[in-house]
């Protein structure tokens, strides 16, 4: 059955097309890259916990298992909400769910600058959790919506905006946050503020527009798979996720902790290394969704899981350089899965982005949070070296993809 996208949008009264942007048809470059853009702030923002991981661990003295226990909770927050908010955003748009969505980031950061507690930690991190489950299923309709049929494109355009933020968080950290200390978090509230306006924007071209794009993208849609296929392919795609977001974090939680022990660099250099490894996987996730346009969504899922497997398995192994370079490409070519991840899993299920949407990034987080928290239980009975040996194994995982069902354009 083929999906019916403008109904997952709520028009405002006697819309008329707006052609001073586009032609409804086309890709909205504007809107897709403000999504992107807020994108990049909200990731950023979210950044700046596993940045200030060394800094707290010190401040608090608190163990692996506790800063794993400080990423879970935002990540369990996160992930939980978002696929509710998506089911019911596909029934009932609420497009200011964007903007609300930052104060909300906003109100954790203030928490995260001014906690003076573990537990009061752990509750910030909560609350950011919260404001990041409304964010992302939302603003992924937006540059949907906004695509003119190129879902992909539109997809990774979105995604890099989030890893480049990712990327660009721990460089402020180092240069914000870990000279100046942990109320220096404060400055990152004008990010958020800056996300609010962006994302007022958006809201207001979703009202005015969104009913055109939506019929011309409908002009795409695939046709979905049955129950059957949809059960199996949610089977594998929640194993490839498994996979690849477990392995993701234990750079984004554990890389800066790796380097300093194992090569015994300054907290301040690994987070250059992070910064690196970061960008590396902003650039790879680029490409993901144009290439999964043109030559399918399972292509690219298999080359970025077992063309990536020899090097992660390399990696434990490698002196500094090395690790830099293996690093680099691990971040290039496994980030390329996740826009062809979530544009087949949209096209599996048409009509419902928003709880696909928020069931993809949901899974994404909820994996990176138990994940995280499981390998710093590891880290603490068997060494951060331990622990990357045994998740150099996860890319094989990607062997899954042959029970992928294939997706099929509607002619």
């Amino acid at each position: 059955m083929a999906s019916q996208p403008a109904t997952l949008l709520q028009p405002g009264p006697a819309p008329v097309p707006d052609t001073t942007i586009e032609p409804a048809q086309g890709f909205i470059v504007q809107i897709v890259g403000a999504a992107a853009f807020a994108h990049l702030l909200n990731d950023l923002i979210q950044a700046v916990l596993p940045s200030i991981y060394p800094m707290l661990k010190s401040q608090y003295a608190l163990s692996f298992a506790q800063i794993g226990w400080i990423a879970l909770c935002y990540q369990v927050t996160a992930s939980l909400l978002q696929p509710w908010v998506g089911f019911y955003t596909d029934k009932h748009p609420k497009p200011y769910l964007l903007p609300c969505g930052m104060v909300i980031t906003l109100a954790g950061l203030a928490m995260l600058a001014f906690s003076t507690s573990y537990p009061l930690l752990l509750l910030a991190s909560a609350v950011v959790g919260i404001g990041s489950a409304t964010f992302h299923p939302e603003a992924s309709r937006a540059a949907r919506t906004a695509s003119g049929g190129r879902f992909g494109t539109a997809q990774s355009c979105f995604q890099v905006g989030g890893n480049a933020g990712s990327a660009i968080g721990p460089l402020l950290v180092a240069a914000i946050v870990i000279p100046h200390g942990q109320t220096a978090i404060a400055w990152f509230i004008l990010a958020a503020a800056l996300a609010i306006w962006v994302l007022l924007r958006i809201t207001r071209w979703t009202q005015r527009h969104s009913h055109v794009h939506a019929r011309a993208a409908a002009r795409h849609a695939v046709v979905g798979l049955d129950r059957p296929q949809v059960v199996r392919a949610m089977a594998v795609i929640a194993t490839l996720m498994f996979a690849k977001f477990v392995y993701i974090a234990a750079f984004t939680n554990y890389f800066t902790f790796y380097l300093i022990q194992r090569f015994g660099l300054s907290v301040q250099h690994s987070q250059l290394y992070l910064f690196v490894f970061l960008a590396a996987v902003a650039a790879g996730t680029f490409a993901g969704g144009p290439v999964g346009d043109r030559i399918g969504r399972k292509a690219v899922i298999w080359v970025s899981f077992l063309g990536v497997a020899p090097f992660a398995l390399m990696l434990p192994y490698a002196n500094l350089f090395w690790t830099a370079v293996l690093a680099i490409t691990v971040g290039l070519v496994m980030s390329s899965a996740f826009a062809a991840l979530v544009v087949y899993a949209q096209e599996a299920v048409p009509g419902r982005v928003g709880l696909v949407s928020g069931l993809m990034f949901g899974l994404m987080f909820g994996i990176s949070g138990i994940g995280a928290a499981g390998l710093g239980h590891l880290a603490d009975s068997h060494g951060l070296a331990w622990v990357y040996q045994l998740t150099s194994y996860l890319p094989l995982l990607g062997l899954a993809t042959v029970f992928l069902p294939e997706t099929h354009r509607r002619r």
